[in-house]
This record gives C-alpha cells, structure tokens and sequence, in this order.
C-alpha cells in the first residue's frame, strides 16, 4: 500500500486483532478482489465465475475486465458488487417466504437494493431511499437496470419516515460511515480517516436509527451494517440499540471456511469480514428483531397526491405491452408505469409523505395518440416480448448504440423496434425509413471515446466479460 495507515488506527487495530494484525496489515496491500452479482431474471452463472459463498448469484471474477465495453454491464445483467457486502443476503434467507414490504434506507448506489430486490418474495414491495438527490438519481438509475416493477426509490431524510409508524416489515440501515473497510482499495477513505470523523459517524448512525425506528413494525426486522472495522460504529452502536429499544438478536448460520468473524454484544451477534480472513473487504452487519413499539397506522400531515390510475382508453394505448395479470397502470402527468396491483393503496398514501424518485416500471410516455416506449421498459422482465419487432445487434453496433452513435441496422418495418445483444433487451429506436432515433437515454450513455476499441479490439475484450 502506497499509503500510510494513520498511527491511531494502526494501534487500535492492533489491539483488536492481537496476533492477526500482521496478517491484516498484509491484506491491505493486496489487489482488491473483482466480484460480481448476476441478475438471475435476465441471466445464469457467469463463463468464468468463482461462487461467492454466501451468495448465491454472486462471483468472484479472475480478472476485471473492462466494464464500460459490456452491454450487459449498462442493461443490469449484473451489477458489480464488493463480494462481503452480499453477506446481507443470509439474513433475508432467514425471513418467512411471504409478501415483505422493506425499507433500504441508505440505498445508494444500488448494490444492497439490486440485491434485495431478487431476493424477495412475490408480490413484495422494497422502498430504495437515499438523502442526498445526486445519489438517489444514480440510486433510481440502478434500479430501472435490474427491471423490477415492485421498487420505488425515495429522496428523504429518514427522519420522514417516522410518520409512516409500523409501516415496514423490514429495515436495512446500510449506515454512513468511516470507511475503514475500504482502505485496501479507495486511498480517499484514508485521507479522510480520523478518530474525530468514527466518532461523528458513530452518532449519525445512533441519530439515524433512532429516527427511522418508528417505521419498522414490531416483530419487524432491522439487518443494520457498514463497512468499517470501528466497534464505535458496530459492537458499541448494538449496545446502544438494545438500550434505546426492546429488540432479540437473530443469529445467521455462517460456515467456518467462510472466515466470517462473529462477535458478541449484549447478547446481540454481530457478522465482521477482514480482509486477511475472508475474500472481500471490510464489512460488518447485524440483524435483530423488534419485539414492540408502533404498530402499524396511515401517516399524517401529508401533501396533495400526484400519481392517478390510467384511465380504461390510457390502458388500451399500451395493451399487449405487458406480461403477468398482477399490475396496475397509472398516469403520472404525461406518463404511465407500471406498478404491483397489490400495493396501490401504499402508493397512494407513500406518494403524499415522500419524495418519490421514480415508482414501478416507466411503460411510455404519451405523445398524441400513441405512447413512446421508455427505455426502462426494455430492461425490465415485465415487457411482453414479441409486441414490437426487434433488432439483434453486433456487439461493435450495441457499443455505438450505448454511445448514442448512429447505427443503420436492417429492418423491414417502420416505427419503434426493441433492440437486443444476444437476445438481450438494450433499448429503442425508431425506424422512420432513412434513419433510426434513438431512444437511448443521454444521461447513461458510454462517455469515453470508444474508437479504438471498435472492430478487433472489443472482440479481445469480450473474451474478458463475465457472461458470455
């Protein structure tokens, strides 16, 4: 590491570790690990995968390839996640295998969301929320990718869902924190390193789930975790906790060539990975059990509503679009989404406290008398493939169409036509006979010069995507 570890942190973890700390210290100047979670509704395991164990659809790659090059990458075939944080996935495998309504509350960039929302049961609902709106609009961008309808992604303080009392069968705190975990790869996390700054994390983190904790129903389920090794910010908060609430603790079944470390609070179990121990980097995570408080009531002093049910000629604008009869259409000014029939009712009433970023799946936007296909659309399972023609492109094609480049691919038909790479949804264009627009959204497209990766070079790419 070309970085020193700054001499407090050294010590501390020194006397945390004891005999290990060599090892440890060792760890940091490795190569970061790439892993990686398949998205198992649009894709299997990848070609050349190593199963990260805790995880079912998760891998660790032999080595990273260049990402920006894959369309899988942009259309949420996967998502590149660090490989501990798929940890959180053994504890909802503990949850009974029924409907869930889930608030991730700290959700950005995406990786625990993505996550949580293949792992739920049907007909679920995940609330994805994130504070600061940059961050949540890479949030809802994730999200769109991975394609399911049952998401709404929030831009909210957490101290606004204290009014949504007993609302959430689950809360997932993936708190701020100092970053410890991170050391090995983002020499940032140690520039800003101090015992200051674990301490401030420490009491946001107190200060965030004591603001949240309303919403989670009793006999609810909170899993709370960060990325530092700090026990300011881990066994100490667990502690706090079970002060400040009546909670049990939930234990995980957790493997002993995993190399999971489990540590003990006030009864309470806490989960931690070092890096010189386990195959990832720095995590921590904890799960228990509220045993009472609120129970669940409509929240109070709310706005006016904004989203509305499509009216019967809106629905036939978009009929044949969609598969699954468990859907409802509603209208959002110009525009209709999709959204899970069965929870309606709690969009109604999370439109009014919340401000929602995007909710359900984006179908089109109306434009006279027809509708233009959104591109989310495209990459969400619930497009009824078949209902509009479709073009398979070239990975040099599916590149230039990434980059918002000109493509001039054959077709018979006018109008739009769903684009796919290997069968695989990436967008729209419409054919008007000497041009095809594209519907690509500007915001997402691949910004660097692709150029001189065109032709052979993205072929000798290629051989390095995960999935092929």
């Amino acid at each position: 590491m070309a970085t020193q570890l700054p001499e407090s942190f050294t010590q501390r973890m020194q006397a945390q570790l004891g005999d290990e700390f060599e090892a440890f210290q060792q760890s940091l100047s490795e190569a970061a690990v790439s892993s990686i979670r398949v998205n198992s509704a649009k894709a299997q395991k990848p070609a050349n995968g190593i199963p990260v164990p805790w995880c079912q659809t998760g891998f660790y790659l032999e080595e990273r390839p260049f990402y920006t090059l894959d369309p899988f990458l942009h259309v949420g075939v996967y998502y590149v996640q660090e490989a501990s944080s798929m940890f959180s996935e053994q504890a909802f495998r503990q949850l009974p295998d029924e409907p869930l309504k889930v608030l991730d509350l700290c959700g950005a960039p995406g990786g625990k969301s993505t996550h949580i929302a293949s792992l739920l049961p049907e007909n679920s609902l995940l609330v994805s929320n994130e504070v600061i709106r940059s961050r949540a609009v890479i949030l809802s961008e994730n999200l769109k990718k991975w394609g399911n309808p049952n998401v709404m992604v929030t831009n909210n303080d957490p101290k606004d869902f204290a009014t949504f009392e007993g609302q959430f069968d689950v809360l997932v705190v993936d708190a701020p924190c100092s970053g410890e975990g991170l050391f090995r790869r983002d020499e940032n996390a140690i520039a800003e390193w101090s015992p200051e700054n674990t301490q401030l994390c420490a009491q946001r983190q107190q200060r965030i789930l004591a603001d949240v904790w309303p919403a989670l129903k009793p006999g609810g389920i909170l899993i709370y975790s960060t990325c530092t090794y700090n026990p300011g910010e881990n066994e100490e908060n667990l502690k706090w906790l079970n002060e400040f609430a009546n909670v049990e603790n939930i234990s995980l079944p957790v493997k002993a060539e995993w190399g999971v470390t489990e540590t003990e609070a006030t009864g309470l179990s806490g989960y931690r990975f070092y890096p010189h121990k386990t195959k990832g980097e720095g995590f921590f995570m904890a799960v228990v059990r509220k045993l009472d408080g609120e129970t669940a009531r409509m929240p109070r002093k709310l706005k006016s509503a904004a989203f509305s049910p499509a009216s019967r000629a809106e629905k036939a604008l978009v009929e044949g679009w969609l598969t699954g009869d468990n859907l409802d259409i509603f209208k959002l000014n110009e525009t209709l989404f999709a959204f899970p029939s069965k929870y309606a009712a709690e969009l109604t009433w999370l439109q009014k406290g919340l401000r929602i970023v995007h909710a359900g799946v984006k179908i089109g936007e109306q434009k006279k008398k027809e509708v233009v296909p959104a591109h989310e659309l495209a990459l969400s399972p619930i497009l009824k493939r078949g209902t509009f023609p479709e073009i398979e492109l070239t990975l040099d094609d599916a590149i230039k169409f990434l980059h918002r480049d000109e493509i001039r691919p054959e077709a018979k038909e006018r109008g739009w036509h769903l684009l796919t790479y290997r069968n695989i949804p990436l967008g729209w264009a419409k054919n008007l006979g000497n041009r095809f627009n594209s519907n690509y959204p500007k915001e997402w497209r691949i910004r660097m010069d692709i150029t001189e990766y065109l032709a052979e070079k993205l072929e000798e790419e290629k051989a390095k995507f995960p999935i092929r």
